[in-house]
Protein backbone atom coordinates (compact mmCIF):
# COMPACT_ATOMS: atom_id res chain seq x y z
CA UNK A 1 0.00 0.00 0.00
CA UNK A 2 1.37 3.12 -1.01
CA UNK A 3 1.79 6.15 1.29
CA UNK A 4 -1.29 7.95 -0.31
CA UNK A 5 -3.67 5.32 -0.70
CA UNK A 6 -2.29 5.30 2.94
CA UNK A 7 -3.68 8.68 3.98
CA UNK A 8 -7.03 8.45 1.69
CA UNK A 9 -7.98 5.42 2.93
CA UNK A 10 -7.60 6.89 7.10
CA UNK A 11 -9.08 9.91 6.05
CA UNK A 12 -12.06 8.91 4.76
CA UNK A 13 -12.43 6.36 7.67
CA UNK A 14 -11.86 9.47 10.23
CA UNK A 15 -14.51 11.19 7.96
CA UNK A 16 -17.38 7.88 8.67
CA UNK A 17 -16.09 7.74 12.41
CA UNK A 18 -16.82 11.73 13.02
CA UNK A 19 -19.91 10.86 10.95
CA UNK A 20 -21.09 7.88 13.22
CA UNK A 21 -19.58 9.79 16.17
CA UNK A 22 -22.17 12.65 14.96
CA UNK A 23 -25.54 10.42 14.63
CA UNK A 24 -24.90 8.47 17.46
CA UNK A 25 -25.27 11.88 19.82
CA UNK A 26 -28.13 13.50 17.55
CA UNK A 27 -29.84 10.17 17.56
CA UNK A 28 -29.30 8.38 20.84
CA UNK A 29 -30.41 9.58 24.23
CA UNK A 30 -27.92 8.18 26.97
CA UNK A 31 -30.36 7.03 29.13
CA UNK A 32 -32.33 4.92 27.26
CA UNK A 33 -29.18 3.79 24.96
CA UNK A 34 -28.23 1.43 28.02
CA UNK A 35 -24.54 -0.08 27.16
CA UNK A 36 -25.24 -0.67 23.62
CA UNK A 37 -25.57 3.00 22.84
CA UNK A 38 -22.36 3.93 24.89
CA UNK A 39 -20.26 1.36 23.61
CA UNK A 40 -20.96 2.90 20.46
CA UNK A 41 -20.71 6.45 21.56
CA UNK A 42 -17.25 5.66 23.33
CA UNK A 43 -16.11 3.65 19.91
CA UNK A 44 -17.19 6.13 17.45
CA UNK A 45 -15.29 8.75 19.28
CA UNK A 46 -11.80 6.65 19.80
CA UNK A 47 -12.08 6.05 16.40
CA UNK A 48 -12.26 9.32 15.52
CA UNK A 49 -10.12 10.84 17.49
CA UNK A 50 -7.11 8.32 16.52
CA UNK A 51 -7.91 8.77 13.11
CA UNK A 52 -7.68 12.69 13.36
CA UNK A 53 -4.16 12.24 15.28
CA UNK A 54 -3.04 10.16 13.36
CA UNK A 55 -3.18 11.71 9.82
CA UNK A 56 -2.40 15.20 11.53
CA UNK A 57 0.62 13.95 13.83
CA UNK A 58 1.39 12.34 10.47
CA UNK A 59 1.22 15.25 8.49
CA UNK A 60 2.83 17.22 10.84
CA UNK A 61 5.81 15.19 11.14
CA UNK A 62 5.88 15.30 7.27
CA UNK A 63 6.26 19.21 7.13
CA UNK A 64 9.21 18.80 9.93
CA UNK A 65 11.05 16.16 8.35
CA UNK A 66 10.94 17.55 5.29
CA UNK A 67 14.21 15.47 4.09
CA UNK A 68 13.47 12.39 5.31
CA UNK A 69 13.68 9.94 2.90
CA UNK A 70 11.97 7.16 4.66
CA UNK A 71 9.16 9.01 5.68
CA UNK A 72 6.67 5.90 6.10
CA UNK A 73 8.24 4.60 8.90
CA UNK A 74 7.00 7.67 10.74
CA UNK A 75 3.21 6.12 9.98
CA UNK A 76 3.67 3.26 12.68
CA UNK A 77 4.67 6.17 15.25
CA UNK A 78 2.15 8.65 14.86
CA UNK A 79 -0.10 5.69 14.63
CA UNK A 80 0.38 4.52 17.96
CA UNK A 81 1.23 7.97 19.51
CA UNK A 82 -3.09 8.32 17.84
CA UNK A 83 -4.02 5.59 20.14
CA UNK A 84 -2.68 7.09 23.18
CA UNK A 85 -4.40 10.06 23.48
CA UNK A 86 -7.17 8.13 21.96
CA UNK A 87 -7.13 5.96 25.10
CA UNK A 88 -6.48 9.17 27.19
CA UNK A 89 -9.34 11.27 26.18
CA UNK A 90 -11.71 7.92 26.11
CA UNK A 91 -10.41 7.36 29.63
CA UNK A 92 -11.13 11.07 31.05
CA UNK A 93 -14.52 11.32 29.50
CA UNK A 94 -15.81 7.88 31.09
CA UNK A 95 -13.99 8.98 34.68
CA UNK A 96 -15.82 12.22 34.02
CA UNK A 97 -19.32 10.07 33.41
CA UNK A 98 -18.49 8.08 36.69
CA UNK A 99 -17.83 11.27 38.38
CA UNK A 100 -14.23 9.76 39.65
CA UNK A 101 -12.14 12.62 37.74
CA UNK A 102 -9.42 14.26 40.10
CA UNK A 103 -6.08 15.64 39.43
CA UNK A 104 -3.92 12.74 40.83
CA UNK A 105 -5.76 10.10 38.99
CA UNK A 106 -5.13 12.01 35.71
CA UNK A 107 -1.74 12.25 36.24
CA UNK A 108 -0.90 8.45 37.30
CA UNK A 109 -2.91 7.96 33.84
CA UNK A 110 -0.57 10.59 31.96
CA UNK A 111 2.65 8.79 33.65
CA UNK A 112 1.32 5.56 32.99
CA UNK A 113 0.63 6.33 29.16
CA UNK A 114 3.89 8.50 28.55
CA UNK A 115 5.81 5.06 30.39
CA UNK A 116 4.19 2.66 28.00
CA UNK A 117 4.86 5.21 25.12
CA UNK A 118 8.70 4.64 26.46
CA UNK A 119 8.97 1.65 26.71
CA UNK A 120 7.63 1.18 23.12
CA UNK A 121 9.74 3.84 21.23
CA UNK A 122 12.62 2.95 22.91
CA UNK A 123 11.94 -0.83 22.37
CA UNK A 124 14.93 -2.46 19.91
CA UNK A 125 15.68 -5.72 18.72
CA UNK A 126 19.43 -6.73 19.53
CA UNK A 127 21.01 -9.88 18.18
CA UNK A 128 22.56 -12.23 21.11
CA UNK A 129 25.12 -13.29 18.67
CA UNK A 130 27.14 -10.36 19.53
CA UNK A 131 26.95 -10.47 23.00
CA UNK A 132 27.89 -14.30 23.66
Amino acid sequence: MSLRLYLWIMSLGTFFCWVAWFFVIIKLAPEEAGFMGLMFFYMSLFLAIVGTFSVLGFLFRLLRLKNDQLVFRHVRHTFRQSILIGVFLISLLMLKANEAITWWIVTLLLLLLFLIEAILSTRRKFNNVDYV
